[in-house]
């Protein structure tokens, strides 16, 4: 179904290019037959200027230069229908018009000089977005995973949210987080905080884990500061939720730096788990450095943990309310993770019409079954 969608998509480029190419011609054939036939003081070959200059916004400079020597045909077409092609008149506005489309197919030129470097651009964002931030798996032991990027720019592929998966040799461990601000300062210190995580999610235990990901940010400051002494690195900070689900213990520990609590969805009920003693976001210790403190809650088979950045909740309608998300989940409180995502996402979506203001990341977890085995996360 996807291959014949995308075999459709330049069918339909294609064919909407067409329909646009017919509105010059059509414009150089009506303002030539009006031309002709009007009254000897009406000119209106002026207008046909219009023909390469429209082109020149759809196409690329060979159209539209051929364009704008059909335009100019025209116009000698009506100098010898009217006058003759030495007349003063028609001459002036055929030097005109001829300016006129070369300089027009110089912008045409130009533009798709634009467009050719935005499209590599785009497949070097995709490139670093699968290197940075790697799908996470959909299964790891008794967990069933599903996860969802969603971009606030249309064109966009990757920003400061991020989440990541490992597995230990008791549980899985797992990572979601917004790094402070946009651009490229963000995904530096979420590529980062990222590289930490993966490196030691596997061996340190929890309080050593949110050490190792303090560091990532730390450094992540220094290479700011290095680049521009005059930034405002010190301000850099990511907010983080770090969680080990232990494969034969139904409950699920985590260690809260500043990041919107997750959501446990048992029962048909949906939970928030607040934990009384959140950590200050990850790069703000050297303020604020208290203890790391883990926190437990219940987590059995059946049950379904939704992990989610704040671009989830501060999405807003038309009337600027925010999204209600724990209220939306009740109705899809016994979902599997992959179609809870697919609901939430095109809710929210709808809710926001179409436009997020932030970046938002979304994990859901489900634990299947106590003690299974399965393929070992990413």
């Amino acid at each position: 179904m996807d291959s014949r969608r995308r075999a459709r998509v330049p069918r339909t480029a294609r064919r909407r290019g067409h329909l646009l190419l017919a509105v010059p011609f059509a414009l150089i054939a009506a303002v030539t037959v009006v031309d002709v036939l009007a009254p000897p003081d009406i000119h209106l070959g002026p207008f046909l200027i219009a023909a390469p200059a429209v082109t020149a916004s759809f196409e690329g400079p060979r159209v539209t230069a051929f364009v704008g020597a059909v335009a100019v045909a025209a116009q000698s077409v009506v100098a010898v229908a009217r006058t003759s092609l030495t007349d003063l008149n028609h001459t002036y506005q055929i030097i005109a018009l001829v300016l006129i489309s070369v300089i027009v197919t110089f912008f045409a030129l130009l533009r798709e000089r634009a467009e050719k470097r935005l499209t590599q651009l785009r497949s070097i964002a995709q490139a670093a977005q699968s290197v940075v931030l790697r799908p996470l798996p959909h299964r790891a032991g008794p967990l069933r995973i599903a996860s969802v990027y969603l971009a606030a720019e249309e064109e966009a592929q990757m920003g400061g949210d991020l989440y990541a998966a490992a597995r230990t040799a008791s549980g899985t461990r797992l990572l979601i987080g917004d790094a402070r601000g946009k651009g490229l300062d963000a995904i530096s210190e979420a590529s980062l905080v990222l590289g930490a995580f993966r490196v030691t999610a596997r061996d340190e235990e929890l309080p050593e884990l949110i050490a190792h990901l303090e560091a990532g940010v730390g450094s992540a400051e220094e290479v700011s500061r290095t680049e521009d002494a005059e930034s405002d690195a010190d301000e850099a900070f990511v907010t983080a939720l770090v969680l080990d689900i232990p494969d034969g213990d139904p409950v699920v520990r985590l260690v809260n730096c500043g990041h919107p609590p997750p959501l446990l969805l048992t029962g048909g009920r949906v939970i928030p788990l607040d934990t009384a003693d959140a950590r200050p976001p990850l790069g703000l210790s050297d303020v604020l450095a208290p203890e790391v403190t883990v926190a437990a809650f219940p987590f059995g088979v059946g049950d379904v943990l939704l992990l989610y950045t704040d671009g989830v909740v501060e999405a807003r309608d038309h009337a600027r309310a925010f999204y209600p998300l724990a209220e939306r989940l009740t109705a899809w409180a016994h979902d599997d993770p992959q179609t809870l995502l697919g609901r939430l996402r095109a809710d929210l979506q709808a809710y926001a019409g179409g436009h997020l203001g932030d970046d938002a990341a979304l994990v859901a977890i489900q634990r299947v079954a106590v003690g299974a085995d399965g393929p070992p996360a990413g």
